[in-house]
């Protein structure tokens, strides 16, 4: 099997070393070779973060390069479209449409981009674009994004959701277990 490319991005505090974590868990599980890079970024200050994740026969690197991302798990607007040059042609954007202003809209010199959905489409992009933090609040938990989009990220693997529900266990801790096992499902049944 040739490599596969996901890119999670977002900022610093949502869960995305989580989700790749879980990712990379699920996908050992199933005896691929897994390579999970380390989050970078400014993480711990609300900074532009990204993890990958690269699975297949054999992987020798954990880094993704710009036009070779299969998946772009965006858990913020603007950093779906921050991203969007390490997606490949026919890649999938799954992405949250949260809005978090970054410090130049913050200071005001500059504007937080309008319509970006739309525009990612418009250039040939697949979007797969959703309110995750709605989604998870009905799960019990805000924090719980980061399961959403893994949810949502399911519907384009051929992976039982038995084999989700055994990493989200391996991997989250059980008092979690229940919300984030229902924030995988709200996100995965969305409409």
């Amino acid at each position: 099997m040739e490599t596969k490319n996901i890119m999670i991005v977002g900022v610093g505090g949502q869960g995305s070393l989580l989700a790749s974590k879980l990712l990379g868990h699920l996908l050992l599980s199933e005896g691929y070779d897994v390579k999970v890079s380390e989050v970078h970024g400014m993480s711990q200050r609300g900074g532009s973060v990204v993890t990958y994740v690269r699975y297949g026969d054999k992987v020798f690197s954990p880094v993704i390069d710009k036009g070779e991302a299969d998946y772009i798990v965006s858990f913020e607007l603007l950093e779906a479209a921050r991203w969007l040059p390490y997606l490949k042609k026919g890649g999938q954007v799954v992405t949250n449409i949260q809005m978090i202003d970054p410090m130049p809209v913050i200071t005001g010199s500059a504007e937080y981009p309008e319509d970006l959905v739309e525009k990612m489409e418009a250039y040939g992009f697949r979007v797969d674009a959703m309110d995750c933090l709605k989604l998870a609040g009905e799960a019990g938990n805000i924090r719980s994004v980061n399961l959403v989009l893994l949810g949502r990220l399911s519907r384009y693997f051929d992976l039982s959701e038995d084999k989700w529900m055994e990493a989200i266990e391996a991997v989250v801790k059980p008092k979690f277990a229940d919300i984030n096992k229902k924030a995988f499902y709200l996100g995965k049944n969305a409409t």
